[in-house]
This record gives structure tokens, sequence and C-alpha cells, in this order.
């Protein structure tokens, strides 16, 4: 497989990706916000939940980024390595528990805080080691 570089262009691409992710995980979660949710008891339960979600506009929005989403997550593993291109989208996991804070008013915890740190880190030295020993290798 040949080196492929990553550019400004790649690299808004990536962040463009991110956003898409974060805006259709915020969608499917505000679909099924209801003022009374079901309990989800049995079959015809399930039905009315799935009638409420696909009814709402948030449903919608959040299939229509969700395709753009893996268009644009294609074009950029056309032209760059997988190896390089997950650690630069796992931004997401910031952008996600941002949105969950301030527009879905959730709380995250010291601890879930210091987990999506130690996430990130562990993507950013999966991501250095292979880029080490590619260089050690060539």
């Amino acid at each position: 497989m040949s080196k492929r570089k990553l550019t400004l262009k790649i690299f808004l691409f990536l962040l463009l990706s991110d956003v898409l992710e974060t805006f259709h995980q915020f969608c499917f979660k505000k679909s099924t916000l209801f003022e009374e949710t079901p309990h989800l008891t049995g079959f015809y339960d399930l039905l009315l939940f799935f009638k409420l979600v696909f009814s709402s506009p948030f449903f919608w929005m959040g299939l229509l980024s969700l395709i753009l989403m893996f268009i644009v997550w294609s074009a950029i593993l056309s032209k760059i390595d997988l190896s390089v291109a997950v650690p630069i989208a796992s931004f997401s996991y910031i952008l996600v528990a941002l949105v969950s804070v301030l527009f879905l008013h959730e709380t995250i915890t010291l601890l879930r805080w210091i987990g999506i740190f130690l996430i990130l880190t562990g993507v950013i030295f999966v991501s250095v080691s292979s880029h080490v020993k590619e260089s050690i290798l060539t």
C-alpha cells in the first residue's frame, strides 16, 4: 500500500466527518425523547415507540447526516490510510460529550471525562506507535 499524506483538505474532511457523526448521534437521541416515553413492555409498545421515532424530524435529519458521513468517510479512506484516519476522527468522542452537556443537559462526571481522555490517549499512542514502527522498518 502506498504512503498517502494527510493534507489540509483531507484533515478538513475528517473534521466534517466528526461533526456529522456528532450531529447524527445528537439527532438520534433527540428523536427518542418524548414527553411520555412508552414503557416498552410488549410488542405493541415497541411499535408505538418506532412510530414516534420515525415521525420525528430529528430521526430523518440523523439518518441523512449518517448517510453523508458514510460518503465523506469513504472519500477519506480512499485518500489516506485507515490507521491515520481513525485516530484523527476520534475527536468525535469529545464533540459528542460536549453536545450532550450543552444541548441535552446531560451530566458527565469527572470519571467519564477521564475515561474519554484515556480513550483518546490510547488512540494517539496506537497511531504514533504505528508510525514509529513504519519509520523503523523503512
